[in-house]
């Protein structure tokens, strides 16, 4: 039984630069030979290669696509240097109307926002693929990673929060279409209400 996804969700936002970084040399699962990346616009798309030469060159294998965008990422000034602040109101424009602001940058930012279709597009190569954007998890300080996957014909769950794993556990809930919670809906074709 191959190995895949079932159910995905990414909040994922993490410097660009360290998406790149993190490309350059990753630590591929075996059915990847290599990744490809390109930009369109403000949206990044990183494609695995199939390792496996049966996999057509026309078949689209799996890619993991993010939405690029810029914050303005603010530095923190060290404590002595920090402007100081009277207590009581301040009257006028505000405060700080005469400080400087605090120095800052513009920095792209790699989201990897959305359900499995939105995040992680495409059949082949579908799982080594999710094993490639929970490395990609690991290293975001913002955002959570939440999945659902067949491993060797078992049930796993993930969660990644901020960089780290916690623990996950997967339930199995009754179908509301079926059952005792099914009938408590209404019944519009048995309805007094409603007249032929």
């Amino acid at each position: 039984m191959t190995n895949c996804v079932f159910q995905l969700h990414s909040t994922l936002e993490l410097p660009l630069e360290d998406v790149h970084e993190f490309l350059e040399e990753p630590d591929l699962p075996e059915d990847v030979e290599s990744i490809d990346f390109t930009r369109r616009n403000n949206t990044l798309i990183v494609r695995g290669v199939a390792a496996d030469g049966s996999i057509s060159k026309y078949t689209p294998t799996a890619q993991l696509k993010a939405s690029v965008t810029e914050n303005r990422v603010y530095e923190e000034l060290p404590e002595e240097e920090q402007p100081p602040h009277p207590g009581g109101p301040q009257w006028g424009g505000g405060p700080g109307e005469d400080e400087e602001p605090p120095p800052s940058e513009l920095v792209e930012y790699a989201c990897f926002k959305g359900d499995r279709e939105t995040v992680l597009q495409n059949t082949a190569l579908q799982y080594p693929m999710f094993e490639v954007l929970r490395d990609i998890a690991r290293i975001a300080e913002k955002g959570t990673l939440t999945a659902i996957a067949a491993v060797d014909g078992e049930l796993e769950a993930t969660r990644i929060v901020d960089g780290e794993e916690r623990p996950a556990s997967l339930e199995v809930v009754e179908d509301p279409t079926e059952g005792p919670a099914a009938s408590k809906g209404v019944d519009w074709r048995d309805n007094k209400f409603i007249s032929d």
